[in-house]
């Protein structure tokens, strides 16, 4: 039974992405200080494994991993882009503050609107990681 407790509370952790059964998800900026656990949910909730940075099928949502000093954002984030279907969405999971690596929020928002996304949330995704949710804003609003 502390199997099934322990797979509720990891698949709780994808749910706070909006993951749900089924969904494909491409993972970029994988490296040893990653939340494994976080990963394990995803792959638990949905079902899929994680795709890596290679694969050319469409998905749902692109998990990017990031840290201060890993490059240009806006890059890495339309590389993100290439393979996201039609209402999919990127987590921006960056160290939280304290942590090696912290990212400012305000970079995050300077850096989302010049690869054509914008902010939407940001939460607590696990111990270390925070995640902020970025998507293409909608168009024909009336």
């Amino acid at each position: 039974m502390g199997t099934t407790a322990g797979s509720a509370a990891d698949q709780s952790m994808a749910g706070r992405l909006g993951l749900r059964p089924g969904m494909v998800v491409q993972e970029f900026g994988y490296d040893s200080d990653a939340d494994d656990e976080l990963r394990a949910s995803i792959e638990g909730l949905t079902g899929n494994e994680l795709g890596d940075e290679d694969g050319q099928d469409v998905v749902d949502v692109a998990l990017q991993w990031w840290r201060d000093g890993d490059g240009d954002l806006v890059d890495a984030l339309v590389d993100a882009l290439t393979n996201l279907a039609d209402g999919g969405v990127i987590w921006l999971l960056t160290p939280k503050s304290g942590r090696p690596g912290h990212l400012e929020l305000s970079e995050i928002e300077e850096a989302a609107p010049t690869a054509g996304l914008h902010a939407t949330t940001t939460i607590s995704a696990c111990p270390d990681w925070t995640g902020t949710r970025l998507a293409a804003p909608r168009s024909g609003r009336r």
